[in-house]
């Protein structure tokens, strides 16, 4: 239990910031501007406003913030240390791709009230359960509605909310519910009224009619009835009968029918709505895989030119874009080192306009964020075009920042096969050129093979690139050769690499290339991929940061697939989709067909492998749940429809989609089923788009959910739906039913 000193010191903490503070905010050296900052009565929204604006407040959320990041933890305020002492600035990181703000106190109590203040409601937001939750979500409409403030709001003020929230209500039926949830008689609704009216607005029909099926007697469902439930439509096996009583345990609101081994209608939807109740299986939530194979046996969560907020050309640089991939899983990033002035290696993309970062801040900020989402080895692809003074410098960082983290007894390269993530928990891999023959001398020669050659030839856009780059030789000092576990190499053939290649040796593909050998030699492909280390990354000609499909190489058993992280998009949310299950590890094992070095798999004809055994998917969509509004025009209702995407080996991949429904984004029916036939389902990923049906331009993204089909749960479930950033829009969902068949 929190001591009264800590309790006391919490209520300090949120007086001082209801009370409001001015605050730096800071965007450089130069752009240093106050604000006023409060904390809103809610506890859960601050406004702020300029020190020059008289009264017009904007607004943020608490529940917008994904972190709280003391000290000089930015670009920004690391260009102002200086000026600014490290007790007095913190750091606001928003979800997704929303950015941060960097933000400086007057003195280091105030920065500590809002650093501990703003985590404390953070934390409050974590612990709320569901239910909470969904009454915290109806407050914020309520507060929004009630337009004069008076804590009350009449019919008029309703409807208009109504439309804000994406319901298109007949007018009849929202005033007769408006009467019913009305208990004072007063002509409007107070906050606990309008929560009422809220929930008489959502019932769920489609779920009542679902739990009047196996009650007994039509009011509650008995463990009995809750078991056949679980054992017909969840199609759980043994054990339904002690889970029946865990979910009333755990999800039944009512006392007197949790004592009784009763559920009511409330505890079947809150269960229905749950992780338990999601189409996402939990045991393959957690780390379920082995860890301990080869890592060429796994798939690694991986990032291009990872220093890269923006686009390929003239776009900021920042060893934020690293916080925020490492807290995603991402167990390879990228760094891409040129010379610097006062012989300090500098980060960024060469021979382009992107802003230069110091290579040590990259360094020490991957020191700092390595190991926080997961505990198996993180890969740094170094790129490196410095000089032999500028590479010592380089190995003295990686040694002196990293310490025991890096993996440092590499010089007699790898005997046999690689180690397992398993052995190299906690360990830092440095993969990069490295010299040949181990000679007396303290530099050595190799050929530049790296992807800013490659994207030489790609790219029309190098600002000055030398036209030789492919064939030039470059000066390798032994001290940072030394450091490097993975060897780049040039690929020759697939017939080379089976005679000659050691188990560390590692070549880097364009997408082409790749694309280009999974056609000619697909089976050679992924043997190869058995045995070595591979990594793909997107052609230079997507200057605007854009990706590639990931399921392609995939298929081929590529390891290494690098995706440009900053962009969002349906191959992000494939990277996602993929690296969700095995406790957001970073690692997924691949399946057993892309391990096998005696039986080769073609992704090109999964038809001819020995235990080919087709798969059935039926999926009806039934309903949705308070879809997000995609224009914010009070008029603007969505039109939404659903698609079901199949992405996986050439022959499953397919699309099909409901037909949309007008004006209805609050809880749209569709009752329509999908078929789909699946022959490689341990290669399947399954991606639920939800959008607005126009007729006259191209649909609005409203959300999706990718899944792994190994992942998913039979029956009656819900599709938690995801914003473009992979971000959660609770309480958006659609409502399925999952069917799955052997042929």
């Amino acid at each position: 239990m929190e001591s009264p000193q800590t309790c006391e010191q919490g209520n300090q903490n949120l007086k001082a910031m209801k009370a409001g503070t001015l605050l730096r905010k800071v965007k450089s050296r130069m752009w240093k501007r106050q604000r006023h900052y409060k904390l809103q009565e809610d506890c859960k929204t601050i406004a702020y406003k300029s020190s020059w604006a008289i009264n017009s407040y904007s607004t943020f959320s608490i529940s917008d913030v994904e972190a709280v990041r003391e000290g000089h933890q930015s670009e920004a305020l690391l260009g102002v240390a200086d000026e600014f002492s490290a007790d007095r600035c913190f750091t606001l990181v928003f979800r997704g791709r929303k950015g941060k703000l960097d933000l400086v106190a007057d003195s280091a109590k105030e920065a500590q009230a809002w650093v501990q203040g703003i985590r404390a409601l953070m934390e409050n937001m974590e612990n709320m359960d569901e239910n909470t939750k969904l009454d915290h979500w109806i407050s914020d409409w309520f507060l929004k509605a009630d337009l004069n403030k008076d804590g009350r709001i009449n019919f008029k003020e309703a409807k208009k909310l109504l439309k804000m929230m994406n319901v298109d209500m007949n007018e009849e039926h929202a005033c007769c519910l408006f009467v019913m949830a009305d208990k004072s008689e007063s002509g409007t609704l107070e906050d606990q009224e309008f929560v009422e009216f809220y929930k008489m607005l959502t019932e769920r029909s489609e779920v009542l009619e679902l739990f009047q099926d196996y009650s007994s007697d039509g009011q509650s469902l008995s463990q009995c009835d809750l078991e056949e439930f679980l054992r017909e439509e969840q199609l759980e096996g043994e054990g339904s009968y002690e889970h029946a009583l865990q979910l009333i345990d755990r999800y039944e609101p009512s006392d007197t029918a949790r004592m009784n081994h009763m559920m009511s209608v409330d505890g079947f939807l809150m269960y229905l709505t749950s992780p338990e109740g999601s189409i996402f299986s939990p045991d393959r939530q957690d780390l379920f895989q082995d860890m301990s194979q080869p890592l060429a046996h796994y798939y690694i969560s991986s990032s291009h030119n990872t220093y890269l907020m923006e686009d390929q050309l003239k776009g900021p640089s920042s060893v934020e874009a690293y916080i925020q991939a490492l807290k995603r899983g991402c167990r390879c990033v990228e760094v891409d080192c040129w010379n610097g002035s006062n012989g300090e290696p500098v980060v960024y993309h060469g021979h382009t306009l992107t802003s230069k970062i110091l290579l040590k801040d990259v360094i020490t900020t991957i020191a700092n964020y390595a190991f926080k989402a997961s505990e198996y080895p993180l890969i740094l692809s170094i790129e490196n075009h410095c000089s032999i003074e500028q590479q010592e410098v380089m190995a003295r960082y990686f040694r002196d920042i990293l310490g025991d983290m890096l993996l440092t007894n590499t010089v007699d390269g790898v005997s046999g096969v690689l180690p397992s993530p398993e052995a190299l928990k906690r360990k830092i891999l440095l993969k990069g050129k490295k010299i040949d023959n181990e000679s007396e001398n303290p530099t050595g020669e190799v050929s530049d093979e790296d992807e800013a050659a490659e994207m030489n030839k790609d790219s029309p856009v190098m600002e000055s690139a030398p036209a030789n780059v492919k064939k030039s030789k470059q000066n390798l000092c032994k001290e940072l050769s030394d450091l490097m576990f993975c060897k780049s190499v040039h690929f020759h053939s697939f017939e080379h690499s089976c005679s000659s290649a050691k188990p560390n040796e590692m070549s880097s593909f364009s997408e082409s290339k790749a694309r280009k050998y999974a056609k000619e030699a697909g089976s050679e492909f992924v043997l190869h991929n058995t045995r070595q280390l591979t990594r793909v990354y997107p052609s230079g000609m997507r200057t605007d940061s854009s990706n590639y499909c990931p399921v392609d190489m995939w298929n081929m058993g590529c390891q290494i697939v690098a995706l440009n992280f900053q962009t969002a998009g349906m191959e992000m949310d494939l990277n996602d989709g993929l690296f969700t299950q095995n406790g957001c590890s970073g690692y997924i094992l691949k399946p057993e067909i892309l391990r096998k070095k005696e039986r080769l798999f073609d992704p090109e004809n999964p038809e001819e492998r020995d235990d080919y055994h087709p798969i059935q998917f039926y999926v009806k969509v039934i309903s949705g749940q308070q879809l997000p509004k995609v224009k914010q025009k009070d008029w603007s209702i969505v039109d939404p429809l659903v698609r079901v995407e199949i992405y996986g080996v050439p022959l499953d991949q397919a699309k099909q989609e409901t037909k949309h429904i007008d004006n209805n984004g609050f809880n749209p029916h569709w009752n329509e089923s999908l078929q789909f036939t699946i022959h490689t389902p341990e290669l399947a990923l399954v991606r639920f788009v939800v959008e607005d049906y126009d007729t006259a331009s191209r649909n609005d993204f409203i959300g999706q959910y990718t899944i792994p089909f190994t992942c998913i749960q039979p029956g009656y479930r819900h599709v938690h739906l995801l914003s473009k950033d992979g971000t959660s829009i609770q309480p958006s969902s659609i409502y399925v039913h999952i069917k799955i068949r052997e042929l």
